[in-house]
C-alpha cells in the first residue's frame, strides 16, 4: 500500500507547482516511507509515496510505459497480476516485478474495462498522454482510501489523493471517491464498474448455505493475500474473525512446507509463503483484557510466533489527537476502535513487519454486530448487511487502512474478497439470523463452516472456546475500561456550557455526546475547512430497531445475555 497525489489539468506553471505538489505528497509519506517519485507530463503531475511489498527492488512508482505515453500511480495490491499478465493479447516484458504494472498494459488493450478485471485492493490514477485523458479508480469495497477534490477558482483542475490531508489546503470541494467506481476525464463521469449479484439489497437471496463453499472461499481469499516479499503477520484479537484468518494462514504455511509449491492455482502468487513461512501473530489490549486472554489461547493452539502488547489508559488518551489526524474522521466508534489498532501497528512496524492480515468485514457480511439481533425480520437483516458492506469504506475499512498505514503497515482483509462475497452475500438471510427463536449464536454459519467436530479425523481449525466465542467489538475487547475512560475524559474536557452550545457551533451533524464533541473539536483543529466534513460518516446502530445510539457492543442488551450451551451440547444450536 502506498500514498498517491495527482493533479490533472493544472492551470498555471506546472513545473513551478512541482515543489508544492511534493510538499503535499509528503503529507502522505507515512503511507509510503520506502521511496517517492514524481512525474510531470504536459500540465499534469503524479506523485507517489511507496511502501514496497511486491517487486521491492524494481517497483518504484509512478510507473511509465516504454514510449512514456502512459503514467500510473497505484496504492494497493493486485492479487491476480500473474494471471492478468498471461491474459495479455500482446505479451509484454514487464519493466518491474511489481504487481501493479500490468494495469498499464491491460489499459492499452481493453481501456477502462481494466478495472473490472483486477482482483485486489487498489486506488490508482492513470494518465494517457496520447489522448490527454486520465482515469482514476477505487477497489470494489473501498479497502484503500481515495479522495477527489476541486478548487472553485480553477474548476477544470482535478485533484486526487490517498488521504484528505493532502487536499484540504488546495481544494474547497472534496469527496471520498466512491468504491467500485472509475472516473474518466474524457466524459467527466464517475461510473460504477462493480456490479455483483448481491448489490440490490431489496433482492432477498434464497440460497441454502453451502458450508464447504464458505470454507474453501475464505481459504482461497487468505491464500492469495499471502503475496509478499517482506515479513508479514496476522492481527489476532482472539475473536472469531481474526482467529479464523490466522488459522487459515498457518495452514497455508504448513501446506507449502510440505508441498513446496502451489503453482496449480494461477490466481495465487506464493511469494509470501516462501519468504516468511512462520506465521507471526500480534495482539494488544489493556492489562487483563478479554482479547489478550483469548488471543493467547488461539496463538498457542495455532503455534504462531505470538507478540502481545499492552497499553494504559493515559497512552490511549495521549494518542487520540494523532489518531483523528490520521483517520480524518470524528466518528466515535471509529476513533475508539482505531486507538489500539494504531498503537499496535507502531509496535508491529518497529519489528520490521510491513503487511498483516486482518478480520474486517465479517460482521457486516454475516450480520455479526450484536444489534443485528433486533432485526425485525430476515429481509431487514439482509438489507442491513448489504448496507453495511456498501458503507465499509466509511468505517472499518477506513479504520483498518489508516490506523495501520499511519506507520507504513499494510492491512489485507480476506473477508472482503470479491469471490467470497459472492458466496456469503447470496446466502438466505434466514440462515444468518441469531438469537430469539433461532437459538443460534451470531455468525453461526461461518462458525459452522469451520467446525470439524463431525469428522474425528479432521484437524480442528480453532479451539471450541474461540470458534464459538461471543462477539466483542474491538474497542470493547481490548478492555471494558477503555470506552468508559474515554467518556470520563470527555466529561473533564468538555464543559456543560460548551456542550449546551454544540448545535450553535456545529448545526450540521451536531455531536450528541461529550465524547463526540471532543472528537469533533480535535478534527476541526486539524481540518478547519468546511470541505473536510463532507466525507465523514458516523457509525451508529439502528435506532428504528430499538437499539441504543451508543455503538459499543456492550450497549446492546444481548451482550449481557451470555450464550450458554444447551444441556445436551450441540454446535447446531447455542442458546441464550
Amino acid at each position: 500500500m502506498c500514498g498517491i497525489f495527482a493533479v490533472f489539468n493544472y492551470q498555471g506553471d506546472i513545473h513551478a507547482y512541482r515543489q508544492r505538489a511534493l510538499q503535499l505528497s509528503k503529507k502522505l509519506r507515512h503511507r509510503g516511507p520506502d521511496w517517492n517519485g514524481c512525474v510531470i507530463k504536459d500540465n499534469h503531475i503524479l506523485c507517489h509515496e511507496r511502501l514496497a511489498i511486491v517487486g521491492v527492488d524494481s517497483g518504484a512508482q509512478p510507473i511509465v510505459n516504454e514510449d512514456e505515453t502512459l503514467v500510473l500511480s497505484v496504492n494497493g495490491e493486485i492479487y491476480n497480476h500473474k494471471t492478468l499478465e498471461k491474459s495479455l493479447k500482446n505479451p509484454t516484458e514487464m519493466k518491474t516485478r511489481s504487481d501493479c504494472e500490468v494495469i498499464l498494459h491491460l489499459y492499452n488493450e481493453i481501456d477502462t474495462e481494466v478495472v473490472s478485471k483486477l482482483d485486489g485492493m487498489f486506488s490508482f490514477v492513470l494518465l494517457d498522454t496520447k489522448k490527454n485523458r486520465f482515469i482514476a479508480a477505487r477497489d470494489p469495497i473501498g479497502i484503500t482510501t481515495l479522495y477527489q477534490g476541486w478548487n472553485s477558482a480553477s474548476p477544470e483542475t482535478v485533484y486526487f489523493a490517498s488521504e484528505l490531508k493532502a487536499l484540504n489546503e488546495e481544494c474547497d470541494k472534496i469527496i471520498a471517491f466512491p468504491p467500485g467506481h472509475y472516473y474518466d476525464s474524457a466524459t467527466k463521469e464517475t461510473v460504477r464498474y462493480f456490479k455483483p449479484t448481491w448489490w440490490d439489497g431489496n433482492k432477498i437471496p434464497n440460497n441454502e448455505v453451502d458450508y464447504k463453499a464458505l470454507r474453501e472461499g475464505l481459504e482461497k481469499a487468505v491464500r492469495k493475500r499471502l503475496m509478499s516479499e517482506v515479513p508479514y503477520g496476522v492481527l489476532l484479537s482472539g475473536g472469531l474473525d481474526s482467529s479464523l484468518i490466522a488459522s487459515i494462514a498457518c495452514r497455508e504455511s504448513i501446506k507449502l512446507a510440505v508441498e513446496r509449491a502451489i503453482e496449480s492455482d494461477d490466481d495465487v502468487d506464493p511469494s509470501g509463503l516462501y519468504t516468511w513461512p512462520r506465521v507471526h501473530s500480534f495482539s494488544i489490549g489493556l492489562p487483563g483484557a478479554p482479547d489478550l486472554v483469548a488471543a493467547r489461547k488461539a496463538a498457542k493452539f495455532l503455534k504462531t510466533v505470538h507478540h502481545e502488547y499492552t497499553f494504559n489508559l493515559q497512552e490511549g488518551h495521549d494518542a487520540i489527537a494523532d489518531i483523528i489526524y490520521h483517520l480524518e474522521t470524528y466518528d466515535v466508534t471509529t476513533v475508539r476502535a482505531s486507538t489500539p489498532m494504531y498503537l499496535l501497528s507502531r509496535k508491529i512496524k518497529a519489528m520490521g513487519v510491513k503487511m498483516v492480515l486482518s478480520g474486517e468485514g465479517s460482521d457486516e457480511v454475516f450480520g455479526g454486530y450484536l444489534y443485528f439481533h433486533a432485526a425485525p425480520d430476515s429481509d431487514a437483516f439482509h438489507q442491513e448487511t448489504v448496507s453495511r458492506v456498501k458503507n465499509l469504506h466509511t468505517s472499518d475499512c477506513l479504520r483498518a487502512n489508516k490506523s495501520t498505514m499511519a506507520w507504513g503497515l499494510e492491512a489485507r482483509v480476506p473477508f472482503l474478497d470479491k469471490a467470497f462475497l459472492e458466496i456469503a452475500m447470496n446466502v438466505d438471510p434466514r440462515e444468518k439470523l441469531f438469537g430469539g427463536d433461532t437459538k443460534r449464536m451470531e455468525k453461526y454459519i461461518i462458525r459452522k463452516a469451520f467446525d470439524t467436530s463431525d469428522d474425528p479425523l479432521a484437524k480442528p481449525y480453532l479451539p471450541d472456546s474461540i470458534l464459538w466465542r461471543q462477539k466483542e467489538q474491538f474497542s470493547d475487547g481490548v478492555g471494558y475500561s477503555w470506552i468508559d475512560s474515554l467518556k470520563d475524559k470527555a466529561e473533564e474536557i468538555v464543559s456543560d456550557e460548551q456542550f449546551a452550545k454544540a448545535a450553535e457551533r456545529w448545526p450540521k451533524d451536531t455531536p450528541q455526546t461529550k465524547e463526540a464533541y471532543w472528537y469533533r473539536e480535535i478534527f476541526e483543529q486539524h481540518f478547519p475547512q468546511d470541505a473536510c466534513t463532507e466525507s465523514v460518516v458516523r457509525w451508529i446502530p439502528r435506532g428504528d430497531w430499538g437499539c441504543p445510539a451508543d455503538p459499543s457492543g456492550r450497549a446492546q442488551k444481548v451482550h449481557n445475555a451470555a450464550y450458554e450451551p444447551a444441556p445436551n451440547f450441540s454446535r447446531s444450536f447455542l442458546f441464550y
